[in-house]
């Protein structure tokens, strides 16, 4: 597909749709530099109808990454400050009193998105949060015993600040299960932040994105192609045992109090899947698998207090079973 084309994500042909999925690298970079792989996770979850959950210090462009992914997909998005006093009819919806029908109304509230922002997710009380759950597991929102449908695609980019507790809630086990994948937004590198001096230099507004240049390159049709051909993708039952043996064992390692439940198991295939549609096969293979481990399961798992204090970590602890997990022939 050309980028240039104006008809972007009226083809619904696959091979088309993973030629758009792919050019969104580059229309992204536009806006944001060095932040491929998080992209890259972004894609996939919108292949497998997921949510994603962004980790990062303030300032590294976790807001603008999403809004850049709108624009290049051709989806609505809308953002969502979470705050401490923030109700869940602020994120809902609410019904409203209309004076001259002398009817109530439903006012359809940030969530009637295609790319919901929910910015520092966890400054908002555990009954806010859980807001989001009937939402992003059922893709509906229910006001006075009625359920509304949610429009499709509908993903949500949740973020947190990973070195600020004060005034924070942390998201329950539960809720983090609903999250698809965790991406860690990482400092860029020397040069990468030399770039993004030098485009703030020349002119860049990160709050203009048509001036940046970022244009659709793809859209709802390219998604839904996308979406039929992940779920042709074979998978072999030593692929499928591998992902199950994996998943077993984060339950017995030492390190750890949770291990990875079925959910994730069957959230790490799927992953799998859509990686390697993106990367031009129609089969998964092992190295597939290995590829989306650490962001599927770092936030399925629960260290335990005396490990934590060792410095142990999710990802290392999951990057030792995938040294250990004999892997497919």
């Amino acid at each position: 597909m050309d980028p240039t084309t104006d008809n972007a994500g009226q083809t619904g042909d696959p091979g088309t749709a993973r030629d758009a999925l792919e050019a969104l690298r580059a229309e992204i970079a536009k806006a944001v530099v060095g932040q491929d792989p998080a992209v890259t996770g972004l894609v996939v979850a919108l292949l497998c109808r997921g949510h994603v959950l962004l980790e990062g210090v303030p300032g590294v462009a976790k807001t603008l990454l999403v809004r850049a992914l709108a624009s290049a997909l051709e989806l609505d998005t809308k953002r969502v400050q979470f705050t401490p006093d923030l109700m869940p009819s602020d994120v809902t919806g609410s019904l409203v009193y209309d004076t001259r029908s002398a009817e109530f109304s439903f006012q359809p509230g940030p969530v009637f998105t295609n790319l919901l922002l929910a910015d520092e997710i966890n400054r908002t009380p555990p009954k806010t949060q859980s807001s989001l759950l009937e939402a992003m597991e059922e893709r509906q929102v229910t006001v006075d015993g009625t359920p509304r449908l949610l429009p499709d695609p509908f993903l949500v980019a949740a973020t947190q600040n990973p070195v600020e507790y004060e005034g924070t809630y942390p998201l329950p086990e539960a809720q983090l299960d609903r999250f698809l994948l965790k991406l860690t937004i990482p400092l860029p590198s020397r040069q990468d932040e030399i770039d993004v001096l030098t485009r703030h230099a020349e002119g860049f507004n990160p709050r203009d994105l048509q001036a940046a240049g970022v244009r659709p390159v793809a859209g709802p049709a390219d998604l839904e192609a996308a979406r039929a051909a992940v779920a042709k993708t074979t998978v072999s039952p030593e692929i499928t045992a591998y992902v199950v043996d994996i998943c077993r064992a984060t339950r017995e390692s030492p390190s750890l109090t949770l291990g990875v439940s079925p959910r994730g198991a069957t959230a790490l295939l799927a992953t799998a899947r859509a990686w390697a549609w993106l990367t031009g096969r129609d089969y998964v293979i092992p190295d597939d698998v290995k590829a989306l481990a650490l962001p599927t399961l770092r936030h399925r798992v629960q260290l335990r207090p005396e490990a934590e204090m060792e410095g142990v970590t999710a990802d290392s602890v999951i990057n030792a079973i995938l040294a250990h997990v004999p892997v497919p022939r």
